[in-house]
C-alpha cells in the first residue's frame, strides 16, 4: 500500500533539491524543517553560495533512544553487592575447570553448576511462572582440549515474552575456568575475571528482570566448556538452530571484571563491544552484503550500533566502545558459536585486559593468595557492564522485531531510492535511516508509517547508506537492516 503525498509548499520554499519521501512521497522540506533547509547565506558577487552538507537528504537527526520507566527501575536494581556475592561464590569452588570433578559438593565445576542452577531457580520464583530454569547437558567425546568423555552442562534461565512470536534475545557468560595449562584440572583456577564476571552479569540480569514482563523472550545463560573449545555454547546454539529459534541478538560477556590495565591505568566507564563484519570464509549472506558494499552493515554490526544508541552514558553511566572486529587477536568467545549458526552476536569485554593476572597459576605471597581473584575485580564496574546489557536487552525485547526481507530496487537507473520489506503486524510503523558512507552510525531518520514500501524521491542510493527499522507504538525501535538488491 502506498499513497502519493506531495508538499505543495516545497517549490514556494525555494528548495534546490528534489528529495521527496514517498510512502507514497513527502517533500523533504516538510520532514526536515529548518535543519536541512538550503543555506540562507548571502553570496557575494562572483562567488558560489556556501555549500550544503553532503550528502543532503530528508529526515531529522537520529537521536539516542531514551530509557522508559521500567528500564530505569531495572538499572537501579542492579546491585554491585549481589555481583560481588556471585563472583566470590564462584571463586570459592576452587576450580571450575571443565574437566574437574562433578561430584564433589564443595569443589569443581559440578558444584558451581548446581549452585548457579539453584540461584536461578530462586530468582524465577518472582516471575509468576514466566521464568523456567534448566541444566542442559551432553557428553563431549575426546577432542580438542578434552581427553576423556566429559559431561558439559549449560545452566539456562528463560524468561518467556508476552507476545506470540518466538523472538528471543540471549545474554551469556561462561562459568568454567582455567590456569595457564589449559589441561590442568586440579589446581585452583579462581576465574574471577575470566569469567565469573560475565556469569555475574547474566545472573544479575536474570534476578532483576524476573519480575518484569518483556514482550520478547530473554534467555540468561551460564555455559561451560568455553576454555576447552567453546563446547557448551556450541551445543546450545546448535540446539537453538535445530529447533528453529528466532534469536535476533546474542550478547556475550567475557572478561568484564577489571577496570585496571596491566600498566595501572584505570577506566571505570568504558566497555569494549566487538562486532563482526564479514565472516571468514564469507557466507552467502556475506556475499550479498559485499555486493552492495555492506561489509560494515552485517547483522552483528547493526546490533552493535543499536546497543551503543540505547546504552549511552546518560542511561547507564558507561561508554560503549564499538570495535569492528569479531574479537581480539588470538582470542575467541561464545558469541562465535552463535555467529556460526547465523545469529547476530557480539562480545563485551573490559577496556584493557590485564594479561599478567588473567590466567595466572595461583600462588601465595605473605599469606595472601594471588592470581585471578576478586581483588582484581571492580564490582562496581561489573555492575556498570550489567546495566549496559540491561539497556540493550530490555530495549530489544520491547521493540518490534528486526525487519525482514528488506530490499532496494536496482532495476533501473534513477536518483530515487525505493525500499521494500515484509510488514510485521506487531510493528506500529517503520523508519528509514541513512548516513553518509563515511559515517560509522546512522545520522538521520525518516518515519514512513505502517507500510511495506517507501521511496526517497531525489535521494540517491548511490550517495549514502540506507536502512530500515521497525518502530513500536511507544517509539522503541529495532536495529536497522541494510537492504539487499531486490
Amino acid at each position: 500500500m502506498s499513497r502519493n503525498l506531495r508538499n505543495p509548499s516545497s517549490a514556494a520554499r525555494g528548495a534546490t533539491r528534489r528529495t521527496v519521501l514517498a510512502t507514497g512521497a513527502v517533500a523533504a522540506g516538510a520532514l526536515t524543517g529548518g535543519a536541512l533547509a538550503p543555506s540562507s547565506a548571502v553570496a557575494s558577487p562572483g562567488s558560489d553560495p556556501e555549500p550544503a552538507p553532503w550528502p543532503d537528504g530528508p529526515g531529522r537527526p537520529n537521536r539516542p533512544q531514551p530509557a522508559d520507566a521500567t528500564l530505569r527501575q531495572i538499572l537501579s536494581d542492579v546491585d554491585p553487592a549481589r555481583v560481588r556475592h556471585t563472583i566470590e561464590t564462584l571463586v570459592g569452588f576452587g576450580t571450575r575447570h571443565t574437566l574437574s570433578t562433578q561430584t564433589d559438593p564443595q569443589r569443581g565445576i559440578g558444584a558451581a553448576r548446581d549452585w548457579i542452577f539453584h540461584e536461578l531457580q530462586d530468582y524465577a520464583a518472582s516471575s509468576r511462572g514466566r521464568m523456567s530454569v534448566q541444566i542442559q547437558s551432553y557428553t563431549q567425546q575426546p577432542g580438542t582440549r578434552v581427553d576423556v568423555p566429559t559431561v558439559i552442562s549449560n545452566v539456562i534461565a528463560t524468561l518467556r515474552g508476552s507476545e506470540q512470536s518466538q523472538r528471543t534475545y540471549v545474554v551469556s557468560g561462561h562459568y568454567d575456568s582455567r590456569v595457564t595449562d589449559v589441561m590442568n584440572r586440579t589446581d585452583d583456577a579462581p576465574g574471577a575475571d575470566d569469567d565469573a564476571s560475565g556469569v555475574a552479569v547474566s545472573m544479575e540480569l536474570a534476578r532483576v528482570m524476573a519480575a518484569h514482563d518483556p514482550a520478547a523472550t530473554i534467555v540468561f545463560m551460564a555455559v561451560a566448556g568455553e576454555e576447552q573449545n567453546l563446547y557448551g555454547s556450541n551445543h546450545a546454539a546448535t540446539l537453538y538452530k535445530e529447533a528453529g529459534a528466532d534469536i535476533q541478538g546474542m550478547l556475550n560477556n567475557d572478561i568484564v571484571g577489571s577496570s585496571t590495565a596491566d600498566d595501572g591505568t584505570r577506566n571505570r566507564r568504558s566497555v569494549r563491544l566487538f562486532a563482526e563484519g564479514i565472516s571468514r570464509p564469507p557466507t552467502d549472506a556475506d556475499r550479498s552484503l559485499i555486493s552492495v558494499d555492506g561489509e560494515n552493515d552485517t547483522p552483528p554490526r547493526e546490533l552493535g550500533r543499536f546497543l551503543t544508541e540505547v546504552a549511552t552514558r546518560e542511561v547507564t553511566g558507561m561508554d560503549v566502545r564499538l570495535v569492528y572486529r569479531l574479537d581480539r587477536f588470538l582470542r575467541a568467545g561464545d558469541h562465535l558459536s552463535f555467529l556460526r549458526q547465523g545469529y547476530p552476536a557480539v562480545r563485551f569485554t573490559e577496556p584493557h585486559e590485564n594479561f599478567d593476572h588473567e590466567h595466572q597459576d595461583v600462588r601465595v605471597e605473605d599469606g595472601v593468595q594471588l592470581g585471578d581473584l576478586p581483588q582484581f575485580v571492580d564490582f562496581d564496574y561489573v555492575a556498570g557492564v550489567a546495566r549496559v546489557n540491561a539497556a540493550g536487552l530490555w530495549s530489544l525485547a520491547n521493540a518490534p522485531g528486526t525487519p525482514q526481507a528488506v530490499t532496494v530496487d536496482v532495476t533501473r537507473l534513477t536518483n530515487d531510492t525505493t525500499l521494500s520489506w515484509s510488514v510485521d503486524p506487531a510493528a506500529a510503523g517503520y523508519e528509514v535511516v541513512w548516513r553518509p558512507t563515511t559515517s560509522p552510525v546512522w545520522t538521520h531518520v525518516v518515519p514512513v508509517g505502517h507500510v511495506g514500501t517507501a521511496t526517497l524521491t531525489g535521494f540517491s542510493k548511490d550517495n549514502a547508506l540506507i536502512g530500515v527499522r521497525s518502530v513500536g507504538a511507544d517509539g522503541k525501535h529495532s536495529p536497522a537492516v541494510l537492504p539487499l538488491p531486490g
